[in-house]
């Protein structure tokens, strides 16, 4: 039988359930990351094993290259299949529903979520083209350099449906991961959210490698506004909204003018472009909080989510329905 955080419980706290001991959050991530472990080189072992059969070459890590689409493929499928995994581990081992790892109502909100990309997508557009622009001011330099080449329609087309298919599961993988469950984990112990935020947003920082100071930074201050949004909200919805967008758009470009197969990522990131994306990042989590107390957005768990869980707790009466340490007013 499953069980459910009591009534207003924060969505960093939904890992803390009747079942909760102070063991199973550490057993099930140690859990977790087996299970990756074992998905990924199954993933990896069976590309090598078509390489070999194909007569594929290997690149210097001892990966089998296929070419820049399908490499770039077999990376995000290999983040991708994370997803899953991470909904199994809340459903088999904290023995809670998998949705709450999505948001306090026990699921994704799909209406919540369509608002937040109508306001991410021309916000990363923006972002773009403002960095392209300080780009060309300060360093004559762009992130459009003519000398990359146009790859063509037909290779364009099949680089941008691999990107569609595969990177909105890629970025949720992530955002459910970090802000998911990595937040809910340390959530469970303590009753603050900013340790659990600070935590995940260096770890995430950290997952893409050490670029630049700029980077790394930039990386760090999207992992803990994404936190923030996320128990400000109640959900990952925001954040998944802008992570999916700003990926899909990074990987159409990259497959547009051949970057596939480039190694850069934020954590490259220089100055100016770390600069716009701060105050894009900043802007777009104004906007969401706002559009999320006009509309009443749930934030903590509401009793009538409880009553329909079986095995879950009885709401007790007075509650007060507001998470604590963010300042977030009881929209329910």
């Amino acid at each position: 039988m499953l069980s459910t955080a009591p009534p207003g419980s924060p969505y960093h706290r939904l890992g803390r359930t009747d079942r909760h001991r102070w063991w199973r959050p550490l057993v099930a991530t140690l859990a977790l990351a087996a299970s990756a472990l074992v998905v990924v080189c199954l993933l990896f072992g069976v590309a090598a094993a078509v390489a070999e059969l194909t007569d594929r070459p290997f690149d210097a890590d001892g990966l089998p290259t296929f070419g820049p689409i399908p490499d770039a493929a077999l990376l995000l499928a290999s983040l991708a299949l994370l997803l899953p995994l991470l909904l199994g581990a809340a459903w088999l081992i904290q023995r809670r529903p998998a949705g709450t790892l999505s948001s306090v109502l026990g699921r994704l909100r799909w209406g919540w979520l369509g608002r937040c990309l109508l306001v991410a997508t021309p916000l990363v557009v923006v972002m773009l083209f403002g960095a392209d622009l300080l780009l060309g001011l300060t360093d004559d330099s762009s992130m459009f350099d003519p000398a990359e080449m146009w790859v063509g329609w037909p290779e364009f087309a099949a680089g941008l449906l691999m990107v569609v298919l595969l990177v909105p599961f890629q970025a949720a993988a992530e955002e459910y991961a970090f802000r998911g469950w990595l937040l809910q984990a340390v959530g469970a112990h303590l009753r603050s959210p900013w340790p659990a935020i600070a935590l995940q947003a260096v770890l995430f920082a950290a997952a893409h490698g050490w670029g630049t100071g700029w980077g790394f930074l930039d990386l760090t201050f999207m992992g803990v506004l994404f936190g923030w949004l996320t128990v400000r909200t109640g959900g990952l919805e925001a954040a998944i909204a802008l992570h999916v967008v700003n990926n899909l758009t990074g990987f159409a470009l990259a497959a547009a003018f051949g970057g596939l197969a480039a190694d850069e990522t934020m954590a490259d990131a220089p100055w100016q472009l770390v600069l716009v994306d701060v105050l894009i990042l900043s802007a777009y989590a104004l906007v969401i909080d706002r559009l999320a107390a006009r509309r009443g957005l749930a934030t903590v768990v509401p009793p009538a989510l409880v009553a329909a869980v079986p095995g879950g707790p009885v709401a007790p009466s007075g509650v007060e329905l507001r998470p604590p340490g963010v300042g977030v007013e009881s929209r329910g």
